[in-house]
């Protein structure tokens, strides 16, 4: 899978599992809504207060998983099975400035309602740099695992 396949992929999910790691050590996951630039780099809003904003601060690293299993049946499904995922690892951070800004817009594309969630109190953005990611497809036989490191995502 090309960079560029992998960039729109991403792009054709809006949610993602995240993974951070607590002070006392403890996994703890939670659901987002992402969008992510054409430097594979993800954003998210959050509360201030969340756990996943407070563990990110003491510990930027972070994981997350894009994509899934949908069984033909559930809700929402229309009967397509989708056994793609992508495993995503990197750190985050809280940008400011214009590099804020520009994250803004590329989250704004994904979720026009965001500007109204900016009178939130303590609402923060965080974005994720890629450090590895690897794409998992088991619809084919064999399946293809394609793995990349930060400095192979170039489009």
């Amino acid at each position: 899978m090309s960079p560029r396949a992998l960039l729109d992929f991403l792009r054709s999910h809006r949610l993602a599992v995240e993974a951070s790691v607590s002070p006392t050590s403890a996994a703890q996951a939670a659901v987002v809504g992402f969008a992510i630039s054409d430097q594979f780099e993800i954003v998210f809003d959050t509360l201030e207060s969340t756990r996943k904003a407070q563990n990110l601060r003491q510990n930027p690293k972070i994981a997350l998983v894009i994509g899934g299993l949908t069984e033909p049946g559930m809700p929402g499904s229309a009967g397509i099975k989708d056994e793609r995922t992508v495993q995503y690892e990197g750190i985050a951070d809280e940008p400011s400035g214009a590099e804020l800004e520009q994250l803004k817009q590329v989250y704004y594309a994904a979720y026009p309602d965001g500007p109204a969630r900016l009178s939130w109190p303590g609402l923060i953005y965080v974005r994720v740099r890629p450090t590895w990611l690897r794409y998992s497809d088991y619809t084919i036989d064999p399946p293809a695992i394609v793995e990349y490191g930060a400095g192979e995502l170039h489009l």
